[in-house]
């Protein structure tokens, strides 16, 4: 059984890898595996060049030509919010500032039907955006929807974003830290795979609830 259906020239988001930006689905091929239909979905992303994938891995998010997203988690991009200023279907949206779209944690992280585990595993790997160059470029374009933030934003602006987005994050962990208390093996696993700052931020933030 096939998950989800593309076409060539198709324009979607990877939404475990959003700081890839929106991509373009180049080529389709159906593929048997286990008895069960799927499909390998080639993508061209803009900061990544071609991704291969299958799609009910992926779980790709289709844009529609307005660049607005379908999906479970999918929240409001800032140009989604700059064109609700004019009103519209997007009106409900337009009292959120595009500072407010960055500083936001994604959907996964703060899912309450996603189990505790799930949403720290989600929330450890935000961390990969650790503020160095490269990736406060990658995370601007993950919480933007932009291509290129920078003609948007100017530096200073995203820095002091991101340091924003960083401490909401890190308030979120604490959180769910305290929820998992009594899982500490359930910790410990989750962190084999965590990037380096995730892992320093939870053994810092476990030693605050001591």
């Amino acid at each position: 059984m096939i998950e989800a259906t593309y076409k060539k020239g198709d324009r979607v988001r990877h939404p475990a890898r959003p700081e890839w930006g929106i991509g373009s689905v180049t080529k389709i091929e159906v593929v048997t595996r286990d008895s069960t239909t799927d499909l390998r979905v080639w993508v061209r992303f803009p900061s990544v060049g071609e991704k291969t994938m299958l799609a009910s891995v992926a779980g790709l998010e289709t844009i529609d030509e307005q660049g607005f997203g379908s999906g479970i988690h999918t929240r409001p991009t800032v140009t989604d919010i700059d064109l609700a200023k004019g009103g519209g279907w997007l009106g409900a949206v337009s009292k959120q500032s595009a500072d407010n779209i960055m500083t936001a944690l994604p959907g996964e992280a703060t899912d309450p039907f996603a189990s505790h585990r799930k949403r720290f595993e989600f929330s450890t790997q935000l961390y990969r955006f650790d503020g160095s160059a490269a990736r406060l470029v990658e995370w601007s374009v993950a919480q933007s929807g932009l291509d290129d933030p920078m003609a948007r934003f100017n530096r200073q602006e995203l820095e002091q974003l991101y340091k924003r987005f960083i401490f909401n994050l890190d308030a979120h962990v604490l959180k769910l830290l305290g929820e998992l208390r009594r899982e500490k093996p359930v910790i410990d696993q989750v962190l084999l795979t965590a990037p380096p700052l995730a892992v320093r931020t939870v053994r810092r933030l476990q030693g605050m609830l001591r």
